[in-house]
């Protein structure tokens, strides 16, 4: 019987439950999880501080990595290694906080050989959404050795972002408001560190120009101030929200320096374009995963990391063992 994280609306919300296998979801492919992972929505998830899930009870986790156990589908036989994130997986079906699940071959990816289950979801849809990023600020025009800075620099979108663009050898400067962390982003990559208080506060429609490009991992007054400090046809890819929905800006860095605000979605992205970025993934070099930061936990734990997430108290990558305690 798999054991899953199980979401109820009455306390205690989150509780380590076995269920039958007749119990789990009926479609098409079963999959026995190595690893999820903890990401900013399934904090707002499984603490229940956003609007995340609305049908109970539930089984959180938008990402998995494990083994196929059963198929009814031709895309995927038993043995397969596979990879799930998006598709509203662990916000309107239920997710990878479990040691089994049942799920449609659509929303699978194969796990490219290079990497482990456990590799896949230390990059999960953090440093898929990373790539993405990435991906969209080269096919915009980017060029190498451009000053590209990155916002929520040691959350797992940002510190992916921070290394896969020094990597690519982009002069990347990181943002953040954790003291205590300016040693590790600069090992991660980053060649300055640039305090979110310079950027969360109102700023004028244009300011001086510093950077050639951005992945902004927060939104609300952060975009609105990366915006103003574009320089000439800057681009910016936008990835995230944890600083609020709101983009408090004017039309000025679009007519004035022609900067481009790119949009990136990691969770309805076509297969091939997912797969695409998931060979690039597979391709990074390893020390690149040595370097970032891993906690790794049980279901038991999950609770306590997603409330330390949501209060800004971990950093890198909390990797969620279903198998462990």
């Amino acid at each position: 019987m798999p054991r899953v994280l199980m979401l109820r609306d009455q306390e205690p919300r989150s509780q380590v439950e076995e269920l039958g296998v007749d119990q789990l979801p009926d479609r098409s492919v079963s999959v026995d999880i190595d690893y999820s992972d903890l990401n900013y929505k399934d904090a707002l998830a499984v603490t229940g501080k956003g609007k995340i899930v609305r049908d109970y009870p539930f089984v959180p986790g938008i990402d998995f990595a494990g083994t196929v156990r059963e198929s009814h589908s031709d895309r995927y036989a038993p043995g397969d290694k596979v990879i799930l994130t998006g598709w509203g997986v662990g916000e309107r079906h239920w997710g990878g906080f479990a040691e089994t699940m049942n799920v449609d071959a659509e929303w699978l990816v194969p796990c490219p050989e290079a990497l482990s289950p456990r590799d896949s979801m230390l990059l999960g849809t953090a440093g898929l959404t990373a790539m993405l990023s990435v991906i969209r600020l080269e096919q915009a025009g980017l060029a190498a050795g451009s000053k590209v800075l990155v916002t929520g620099a040691t959350g797992g979108v940002g510190s992916w972002a921070v290394q896969m663009l020094a990597q690519l050898d982009y002069e990347v400067h990181a943002v953040t408001g954790k003291a205590d962390q300016h040693a590790w982003l600069k090992e991660l990559g980053a060649s300055e560190i640039v305090d979110r208080s310079e950027l969360d506060g109102d700023t004028r429609p244009l300011e001086k120009g510093l950077w050639d490009g951005a992945v902004d991992t927060v939104g609300g007054k952060v975009l609105a101030s990366v915006l103003a400090r574009m320089t000439y046809q800057g681009r910016v890819a936008a990835v995230g929200l944890a600083g609020g929905t709101d983009l408090p800006t004017t039309v000025m860095p679009f007519i004035l320096r022609g900067v481009a605000l790119l949009g990136v979605d990691s969770v309805m992205v076509p297969f091939e374009q997912r797969q695409a970025a998931w060979q690039r993934l597979a391709a990074l070099p390893r020390d690149l995963f040595t370097r970032m930061h891993v906690e790794e936990v049980g279901l038991g734990q999950a609770a306590t990391q997603a409330e330390a997430m949501l209060k800004g108290k971990t950093r890198g990558r909390v990797l969620i063992n279903p198998h462990q305690d």
